[in-house]
């Protein structure tokens, strides 16, 4: 009896490794590549972003599904809803209490 032939195609790769997500991207405010960091604590279910040039933060919620690409893009949907809301004129404008009196006493003198 005979050996039994070797098979003449090559093994397949087999499970190969995958490229481990970015957690740097491009801020949108100064426009830096790489400088946007995020980090995420799912113990507390936060993510942070923040940018090490401009110093611009966000924060959001996450699970554990969330991924950092995820926090990048919610950071991006907000930052278009906020503009949005500014050309749309629905931004109220917020006063600290010390410029309210201010206001109060000019307008008091003025009379």
């Amino acid at each position: 009896m005979g050996k039994r032939k070797k098979s003449s195609r090559k093994p397949a790769a087999g499970a190969q490794k995958k490229k481990p997500l970015d957690t740097t991207f491009t801020c949108l405010f100064c426009h830096h590549e790489k400088s946007a960091n995020v980090k995420i604590d799912r113990k507390e279910g936060v993510a942070t972003l923040v940018c090490r040039v401009c110093g611009q933060r966000f924060q959001g919620r996450v699970n554990h599904l969330t991924e950092p690409i995820d926090v990048y893009s919610e950071w991006i949907d907000a930052a278009d809803a906020a503009q949005k809301d500014i050309e749309d004129g629905d931004v109220r404008r917020v006063t600290a209490s010390g410029s309210r009196s201010r206001q109060r006493v000019e307008a008091s003198d003025e009379e």
